[in-house]
């Protein structure tokens, strides 16, 4: 199977990725929408969405259970953003605010392709890594391109030919400099441990799991553990940067009625929002990567050890084959995206909006420096431990 995609002319190879990110990111963007109120629901001590149940569907037994949990919620919401008449203020520049809700999509869902989402057991045990573009450059090419997600909301706020989408759009881009920043500082700590004199160097993600995968504590264990400062600066600055309350400047409704979207409705409006949530899924993502050992179950024990520590118990060759070492690893990963993202969403119904000279003051004058102190830390200490 493999064989015969790799086969493929290389223009359809990419066309059935991008089918492939698409059919991926959109259902779990989709969910996570609905996850999101089930969770305010949950900490907030209501029922959340349970009333939504096509006619069509009500025979089927289970249905109930289904409406219960909400699960019919996302066909009611995606058909309203679908069929919903579609507002075009005579007020607003119509091509660039057209434009501005595909200019969101595009950089959310091309990081996609260079953070690997599992690996599996080459000739050896030699563990691979499962990724669209497995390139060297890898965190590099995330911070370039979802950089360049906050000029759909610029972009939003401009078109839109109304002061308070312009503010916005104008508190997005500031938002933006201040953060990014301490982020990429967060994480040059890490490419320094991991980049050890004598190898080659290298700024892919799976090779920072490749470290974390290593035997002994300064290798096995999780940079969490180990950079627990780095992993502090890169997760605020995280929120940040996903325009995450309490961190939401661009589109606070208390000031700015609704921000760069104030002007947009149906479908251009949620297409935002997916963008939103698929960012959010890739910063995750990343987190998991960089700090909680990426398709490690725990840390100090590497993929390879434990489905051949399963081998050993079982006696079952199964354990050791590609495909459900793939699937081993997916699961994992995914299962710490998913709990990344639930501490998003409770953040989200725990902490009140800062305000934005708050925002301002933290990023400059707390975060900033800390980061820095951190890296001449980290810097210090490397040295002396790889001489």
């Amino acid at each position: 199977m493999i064989d015969f995609f790799f086969g493929l002319p290389v223009p359809v190879q990419a066309l059935l990725k991008g089918i492939a990110v698409i059919g991926v990111i959109f259902p779990i963007a989709a969910a996570c929408s609905m996850a999101e109120r089930k969770v305010c629901a949950w900490i907030q001590s209501r029922s959340g969405p349970n009333r939504a149940l096509p006619p069509i569907f009500a025979w089927i037994p289970g249905a109930g259970i289904l409406q219960r949990l909400g699960v019919w919620q996302l066909m009611a919401d995606g058909g309203k953003f679908v069929f919903k008449e579609e507002p075009l203020p005579d007020h607003v520049n119509k091509l660039y605010y057209t434009l501005a809700p595909v200019v969101a999509m595009v950089p959310a869902f091309t990081t996609v392709t260079v953070v690997p989402f599992g690996a599996y057991l080459g000739p050896g045990g030699r563990v691979i890594p499962l990724a669209l573009a497995n390139v060297d450059i890898g965190i590099l090419a995330v911070f370039a391109v979802a950089s360049l997600g906050v000029y759909s909301l610029i972009l939003a706020g401009w078109a839109s030919n109304s002061k308070y989408p312009f503010l916005g759009g104008v508190r997005a881009s500031a938002q933006l400099i201040s953060y990014e920043l301490s982020m990429v500082l967060a994480v040059l700590p890490v490419f320094l441990w991991v980049n050890e004199p004598g190898t080659a160097g290298t700024l892919s993600l799976a090779r920072v799991v490749e470290f974390q995968s290593r035997p002994g504590f300064w290798g096995g264990a999780w940079f969490l553990l180990t950079m627990p400062v780095s992993a502090l600066v890169f997760a605020v600055a995280l929120f940040a940067e996903t325009n995450r309350q309490p961190f939401d400047m661009p589109e606070s409704e208390a000031d700015l009625v609704g921000g760069f979207h104030t002007e947009y409705g149906a479908f251009k409006w949620s297409l935002f929002f997916v963008a939103e949530y698929a960012n959010m899924i890739v910063g995750s993502a990343v987190f998991a990567l960089l700090f909680l050992g990426g398709w490690n179950l725990f840390p100090g024990i590497s993929l390879a050890r434990l489905l051949g520590g399963l081998h050993h118990l079982t006696g079952w060759a199964l354990w050791l084959h590609p495909l459900v070492a793939g699937l081993a690893s997916i699961a994992i990963l995914l299962g710490k995206v998913l709990a990344t993202i639930f501490v998003f969403m409770w953040i989200r119904w725990t902490v009140p909006r800062f305000r934005y000279d708050q925002v301002m003051r933290l990023g400059w004058q707390k975060l900033l420096p800390l980061s820095i102190a951190n890296l001449i830390a980290y810097t210090i200490g490397i040295a002396l431990l790889q001489r």
